[in-house]
């Protein structure tokens, strides 16, 4: 459930020095830094002590890996990047092509990019706890059908126990931590935000664009305590967070997918951006809820997210999902 929460916690979670030099890599990787002039990031890896395999896909084209730093439990997350247009003559130029099979007016090549076009992207999750280890771990996931009732008598109470941390949201808000990320933003403290990339996106190419808007009004958690009250934030947020993209990155609004995720991956409100046409992970129907379609329901039924029965994912390991099967609803 806390995908980009877990994440986030656990890159402050450590202050001794192995820690802040995975930040400083972590943060040159997300700022563009090229893999030859960042020796920070290489020492790094360099001490990491693979355990296992967590889970991997080829479609995807990454993989999620145990083991650990100076000691410490740690995951790292390997990902290939896009292919860019822009890179497309260098690539065909630069490269090596080695011959594997050739018929007809077919042949396959195994091809080796300059350097510079043969990055990786990789996240270091250090010190990691326990629940980033199962998180990332390949599991079934069940759909929960969660009534009026479920919702406050089983996943708020759950909610409430787990005191759930979003210092991280409130160091972004309040300009502590990120600010240099930060694409547009609304100071209004009741209908303002901050739009920012999410972790997900490298930012060199739309194709694959995933920005985030979080709220600056504090106290909403997720979709369940959504009200008519709260339309002029929604539509402000869906607005301008249009616009912003519009004017920095040259995206319509037709060309976006605009939506919230219940459950969250953190209970403070925030708003997933990403280009139509990018499978994004959460993106798929039985956990996106556009948020036009949020405006129409609160605009017809002012009370419609508190009282209807919403469904959502939950992987095998998740306590909420316990929780759900101790109380008979599963």
């Amino acid at each position: 459930m806390a995908d980009t929460g877990a994440k986030r916690e656990a890159d402050g979670a450590g202050t001794d020095e192995l820690s802040q030099r995975v930040k400083r890599a972590k943060a040159d990787s997300e700022n563009g830094g090229e893999a030859g002039n960042e020796p920070e990031s290489e020492n790094i890896l360099s001490a990491f002590k693979t355990s296992s395999v967590l889970s991997d896909s080829a479609r995807e084209k990454n993989i999620f890996i145990h083991g650990k730093l100076a000691d410490q439990e740690a995951v790292v997350i390997l990902e290939k990047t896009p292919i860019r247009e822009d890179a497309l003559a260098e690539l065909f130029s630069g490269s090596r092509l080695q011959l594997e099979m050739r018929n007809d007016i077919y042949s396959t090549y195994r091809l080796q990019p300059p350097p510079q076009l043969s990055e990786i992207k990789t996240t270091v999750v250090c010190p990691a706890t326990e629940k980033h280890v199962k998180k990332y771990q390949r599991q079934e996931s069940f759909l929960v059908e969660e009534t009026e009732e479920d919702y406050q008598s089983i996943t708020l109470p759950y909610i409430q126990k787990q005191s759930f941390s979003v210092q991280w949201v409130y160091n972004i808000l309040e300009k502590k931590a990120e600010a240099d990320r930060i694409v547009y933003e609304d100071p209004d403290p009741d209908v303002g935000f901050v739009l920012l990339p999410d972790f997900k996106w490298d930012q060199k190419q739309v194709d694959d664009l995933y920005l985030i808007a979080i709220s600056h009004q504090r106290g909403i958690k997720s979709l369940r305590d959504l009200t008519s009250e709260h339309l002029p934030l929604l539509q402000n947020i869906f607005h301008k967070g249009k616009e912003a993209i519009l004017q920095r990155y040259k995206l319509p609004a037709s060309k976006l997918r605009v939506y919230l995720h219940y459950q969250p991956s953190y209970y403070h409100l925030h708003v997933h951006f990403t280009k139509l046409g990018y499978e994004a992970p959460g993106c798929g129907v039985e956990r996106a809820h556009l948020l036009a379609d949020i405006i129409q329901n609160l605009r017809s039924d002012p009370c419609y997210y508190k009282t209807r029965t919403l469904y959502f994912p939950l992987r095998a390991d998740d306590g909420l999902l316990g929780k759900f099967k101790e109380a008979g609803r599963l």
